[in-house]
C-alpha cells in the first residue's frame, strides 16, 4: 500500500528524478524525502490522519494552497520545456547542500499530497492495526519510501544516456506539468464540492 502510493508520479519524485538524472545532492535528496514521509507516517498511523481528515477547515486550506503550488511547479516545468535549448544533464547551477535540503522539503512538505497520503490514508489504514501489527504496518510503509527514493534517485543515473537528448527533458517537463495541474485541478475540483 506505501509503495502504491509514493511510487505515483508526483513533484516530489520530479525532482528526485532530475537530481538523480544531474547526480547533484543525490543522497541527501534522498536522504530527505524519506525522512519527511517517515516522520508523516509516523504520524498518520499514530491517529493524526484522523484529525485532519476531520477538519473541514484543514482540508479546504490543504486544496487550495496545495493547488497553488502544484500550479506553480506545473507552469516552471512547461516553462523549462518550451524554453529555447532545452535543458542538458549537467548543464545549471549545482545546489549546495543547503539549498538541496531546502529544495527538498519544500517540494516534499508543501505538497498536499504527501499529506494525503502518508497521514490521512496510510494513517487510517494503519489505525485499523492494534498493537505491533500497527508498528509493523508503518515500518511497511517506511521501508516502501526508503527503497523507492534511494532507488530513484541512484536509478536515475543509468537513464543518462536517454536524457542526454534536449527532447526527452522537454517530454518530460511536459509530462512533469501536465500531472501537476492535473493534480491541481483535482484539488479544486474537491475545495468547490
Amino acid at each position: 500500500m506505501g509503495a502504491g502510493l509514493i511510487v505515483a508520479i508526483g513533484a516530489q519524485n520530479a525532482f528526485v528524478l532530475r537530481q538523480g538524472l544531474q547526480k547533484r545532492q543525490v543522497f541527501i535528496t534522498a536522504l530527505v524525502c524519506v525522512l519527511c514521509d517517515a516522520a508523516l507516517i509516523v504520524l498518520g498511523v499514530a491517529g493524526f490522519g484522523t484529525l485532519v481528515s476531520s477538519s473541514a477547515l484543514l482540508s479546504t486550506v490543504a486544496a487550495w494552497g496545495g493547488a497553488a503550488f502544484l500550479f506553480v511547479y506545473g507552469a516552471r516545468a512547461f516553462w523549462s520545456a518550451f524554453r529555447a535549448g532545452g535543458l542538458e544533464v549537467q548543464s545549471g547551477p549545482t545546489l549546495t547542500r543547503r539549498e538541496a535540503v531546502l529544495s527538498t522539503l519544500a517540494v516534499s512538505l508543501l505538497n498536499p499530497h504527501v499529506y494525503l497520503d502518508t497521514v490521512v490514508l496510510l494513517g487510517s489504514i494503519g489505525g485499523q492495526f492494534r498493537g505491533g501489527a500497527r508498528a509493523a504496518f508503518g515500518a511497511g510503509a517506511v521501508t516502501a519510501s526508503t527503497v523507492w527514493f534511494f532507488g530513484l534517485a541512484y536509478g536515475a543515473a543509468r537513464l543518462e544516456p536517454f536524457f542526454r537528448r534536449k527532447l526527452a527533458w522537454r517530454v518530460l517537463d511536459v509530462l512533469i506539468g501536465v500531472v501537476m495541474w492535473s493534480i491541481a485541478a483535482s484539488l479544486v475540483r474537491e475545495a468547490l464540492a
